[in-house]
C-alpha cells in the first residue's frame, strides 16, 4: 500500500471520528426529538464509512459485509422511529 493511501485513509478516518463527536454532541444536547433522530441516523451512516474505510484499509470483504448490516439496520431503525414520531405506535 502506498504512503498516500495511508495518509488518506488516516485523514478520512480522522475526518469521520470529528464528525462523529460533533453528532454525538447534537445527539446528547439536541432541542427536539427531530433533531436526536436525525443525528442517530448520521451516526450510523458515519458508523458505516468507517468500517469501509477500515476494509480498504485491511483488504477484507468481511468488513463490506459488515458496513451491509449497518446500513441495513440503519435503515429499519430510522423508519420505525420515524413512524413512533408520527403515530406514538411502531406496531400496529
Amino acid at each position: 500500500m502506498s504512503d498516500t493511501l495511508q495518509w488518506a485513509i488516516f485523514f478520512a478516518l480522522g475526518c469521520y471520528v470529528l464528525g462523529m463527536m460533533l453528532t454525538l454532541r447534537r445527539l446528547l444536547q439536541g432541542p427536539s426529538a427531530q433533531d436526536r433522530i436525525q443525528a442517530l441516523d448520521y451516526l450510523y451512516i458515519l458508523g458505516m464509512l468507517v468500517v469501509l474505510v477500515l476494509g480498504l484499509r485491511y483488504s477484507s470483504d468481511m468488513y463490506f459485509e459488515v458496513a451491509l448490516l449497518i446500513a441495513l439496520f440503519g435503515f429499519v431503525s430510522s423508519s420505525a422511529l420515524a413512524k413512533f414520531l408520527l403515530r406514538g405506535e411502531v406496531i400496529e
